[in-house]
């Protein structure tokens, strides 16, 4: 049997360069600790992104996939899906899901932290909006956040720069809201629009979600790792964690990984930071299950992998006479929260947002309008694709999904990683709620779009490949029996284990969810610094 190398130890040891690892590292370093980020990806490099070719469309259904079993590169690992009706979506890489995401950056409203005491389901964070408030500002300026203040959904935040164009679509969508009398905004998102701290604005290239080659787009490998590194972070790539270990006393000493050459090493640290996101972070602690944690670590509550929240989306598009934007510009233009907060009338609890899109790229309009039915082959194909093509627009609905514990995280017993890690198994179906969300969103979207004059309108529901956003795996709260971590992300039964990623999350929201996993992030860190003298009592 091959012995373990043991590196030298650190003061602090991340596991993840994602959303949330990068905010608590480049929080953290400021206390002049050593700090250790490993991450199993590579740090990015924007010459390899599809923007950068021709091919651009073919490249986002394949090497950069937003699935990691079509991707299937050295830094994915297997998700066994079968018993899921959504399909998991992320990356593997310094900046994590921020590479792939479209930069559409709202924060959970004030009701979102309280749904047991407002709606009475699901349960109340231990923590509100005002606690967060001061992170989400932080979180915005050092993400670069372009919006525009005053929108009467939130409580009065800032703008740091002004907001992306609404173009030709967001006026003709903005329009029809009008009409209704419903809500609308220019949305928040993390995207340049002017030069900002070394990075150059958007240029409209329309590509953000398979990674911004101009770097208008805030992913952490631009924003927060630089900074991070410059403050004497280390950030080990390609290096694939597999366990924490323990100690008698229930401390964590560290991790073990597989480093880049496939060598197993144990990295010995006196704080242990997860941030591996709602699948990943579960799954380590899962596959950590030891004598003295037979459950799996931090698991005396039995809800590591439980409760896993997807958000279900549901698409309608139509198409118009005159041309609109394509797909050139940041793909969200404007949101609404219309339908954010519980109606009784409506028949479900809590409700969701609406982001409005611009159109899609020439392969898609092709291929979505074979799909839908509106693309014929033979003499009317061409004429039928001019009706398509830069004439789209429409909106995804993002469905606010309620906590349970049989959509979870477990370890499947035969598919393993490259490097023998037990791969994670998804087992997940939407409920009855969320399902009543999902239907009332469509109707009211085909609604705006007949409003705004749209013909040939399709929709789908719920997405089947829309797993972006994963949380709710490892939640917070203030009862052991209840919750994995308690109200400044620490481990109710690993005094120096934390947890920052989405997983903490105990309640949805109905909105995207990094600006909120950041600031969680920042104010975990701003409770280990404030508590550092008494940290792990």
């Amino acid at each position: 049997m091959q012995s373990v190398t043991r590196n030298e130890p650190v003061d602090v040891l991340i596991i993840g360069a994602g959303a949330s690892g990068a905010a608590i590292a480049w929080s953290l370093a400021d206390t002049k600790m050593r700090i250790l980020c490993l991450e199993q990806g590579d740090w990015p490099r924007s010459s390899d992104f599809p923007s950068t070719g021709r091919d651009w469309e073919a490249r986002q259904s394949e090497d950069y996939s937003i699935s990691p079993n079509r991707r299937g590169l050295a830094a994915d690992y297997p998700i066994n899906e079968d018993d899921s009706s959504i399909k998991i979506a992320n990356y593997n890489g310094v900046g994590g899901g921020t590479v792939f995401y479209a930069g559409h950056f709202p924060r959970l409203h004030p009701s979102d932290f309280r749904v047991r005491s407002l709606d009475g389901v699901a349960d109340d964070w231990p923590i509100d909006y005002r606690t967060l408030e001061p992170f989400y500002a932080l979180n915005d300026q050092m993400m670069g956040v372009a919006s525009l203040a005053g929108d009467p959904a939130y409580p009065p935040k800032d703008a740091v720069m002004p907001p992306i164009p609404l173009g030709r679509t967001g006026e003709k969508l903005g329009s029809a809201m009008n009409k209704l009398g419903w809500h609308w905004w220019p949305s928040d998102s993390a995207i340049s629009t002017q030069e900002y701290q070394g990075r150059a604005p958007c240029i409209n290239l329309g590509h953000c979600p398979a990674g911004c080659a101009q770097g208008a787009k805030a992913s952490t490998d631009v924003t927060y790792w630089p900074e991070a590194v410059r403050s004497r972070v280390e950030l080990r790539t390609r290096c694939r964690v597999s366990r924490i270990e323990t100690n008698d006393e229930q401390m964590a000493t560290g991790a073990y990984y597989f480093d880049p050459d496939g060598q197993e090493r144990f990295q010995p640290a006196e704080i242990v930071i997860m941030a591996c996101n709602g699948i990943g972070t579960p799954r380590i602690l899962l596959n950590s299950a030891s004598e003295r944690f037979p459950g799996g670590l931090a698991n005396s509550s039995g809800l590591v992998g439980k409760n896993l929240m997807f958000h279900p989306y549901a698409q309608i598009r139509g198409h118009f006479d005159e041309p609109l934007d394509g797909y050139r510009g940041p793909p969200i233009c404007i949101w609404s929260m219309e339908f954010y907060e519980t109606d009784p009338a409506r028949g479900f609890k809590r409700g969701y947002c609406y982001q409005f899109s611009r159109g899609l790229g020439p392969v898609r309009t092709a291929t979505t309008g074979l799909a839908d039915g509106l693309l014929p082959w033979g003499d009317e194909h061409h004429a039928a694709f001019r009706r398509l093509f830069c004439r789209s627009a429409g909106m995804v609905s993002i469905c606010e999904d309620l906590p349970e514990e049989i959509n979870r995280v477990t370890l499947d017993p035969h598919l393993k990683d490259i490097n023998g890690i037990p791969a994670p198994k998804i087992t997940y179906r939407i409920g009855e709620n969320t399902q009543r969300m999902l239907d009332h969103s469509v109707a009211r979207g085909i609604e705006i779009l007949k409003a705004a004059g749209a013909r040939d309108i399709t929709f789908k529901s719920p997405l089947p490949y829309a797993g972006w956003h994963l949380m709710g795996t490892a939640r917070m709260g203030h009862d052991p029996k209840r919750s994995v971590v308690n109200a400044w992300g620490r481990s109710h039964d690993v005094k120096n284990l934390f947890i920052v990623d989405g997983s903490v999350f105990v309640t949805s929201g109905g909105v995207n969810p990094t600006a909120t996993i950041q600031a969680v992030a920042l104010y975990v860190a701003d409770q280990i610094k404030s508590r550092i003298y008494d940290l792990f009592n």
